[in-house]
């Protein structure tokens, strides 16, 4: 008997300051890959919000939400309307002065079956993510949706491959990685260097546990990074089936 099929789709793009804006190019593109026929739909990290990460700067706090905030409820809704899993990343403010980079899968009845906390934080330039972030406390999830079970894990975690085994072993048929990543303009020569790691090390979580990887980062510039897309899912045996 041939497997079950679903259809996933990767939602990339610019972000601005304007949260209004984004979350409306977010929506645009659900309601697109919806309409192709996706059923699993993912969204950049941080989807919401520019990267701010760039610096550190206490007001960007601001910006933090809780799990059943603006952003999880925009796209809660949005999830119920067109039926559809939606995978959204957020900036969350879980208490005062507690904080995580976080994603929400919310199920295709609008309801959200639970949240994964990025584990890995960097701390490199451009990348000052542990002046905001404390490492997730959730451990490495399997979310049972609508379309199949899933596992989310959040950019700086595809370096490792103890989450990706993990999921597997939980019973993960695909993992996401929503994703912002990029280079400095002033370093164009290490634009593909960087890039192809950032591929080849998802294309083998995929290899070594015989899972689908998606992988979605954002597009554009902000501050001094440059995000270079390239979005794309791998099959069980590494290969790219669309990018």
């Amino acid at each position: 008997m041939p497997s079950p099929t679903v259809q996933i789709g990767l939602v990339q793009m610019p972000c601005s300051a304007d949260i209004g804006t984004n979350l409306e190019s977010a929506s645009a593109g659900i309601r697109d890959c919806a309409a192709r026929g996706a059923q699993i739909i993912c969204l950049q990290e941080l989807v919401a919000t520019e990267y701010f990460c760039f610096e550190e700067n206490y007001d960007h706090f601001e910006l933090a939400e809780p799990t059943d905030g603006r952003t999880v409820s925009h796209f809660a809704g949005l999830a119920k309307e067109l039926e559809t899993v939606i995978i959204v990343p957020f900036f969350e403010r879980r208490a005062s002065g507690l904080y995580h980079n976080s994603a929400a899968v919310i199920d295709a009845d609008g309801t959200t079956l639970g949240i994964y906390r990025k584990m890995h934080i960097p701390d490199d330039p451009g990348f000052l993510e542990k002046f905001y972030f404390s490492p997730g406390d959730l451990g490495f999830r399997v979310f049972d949706t609508r379309f199949g079970k899933i596992s989310v894990l959040i950019c700086w975690d595809q370096w490792f491959p103890e989450g990706a085994r993990l999921a597997a072993l939980a019973g993960a048929q695909i993992i996401f990685y929503p994703t912002a990543i990029g280079w400095h303009p002033t370093e164009p020569e290490l634009r593909e260097k960087y890039a192809t790691g950032w591929e080849i090390s998802m294309r083998a979580h995929a290899i070594a546990n015989g899972s689908y990887v998606a992988a979605i980062n954002r597009t554009g510039s902000e501050g001094n990074m440059s995000f270079w897309g390239r979005s794309f899912v791998a099959g069980p045996m590494g290969e790219i089936l669309e990018q």
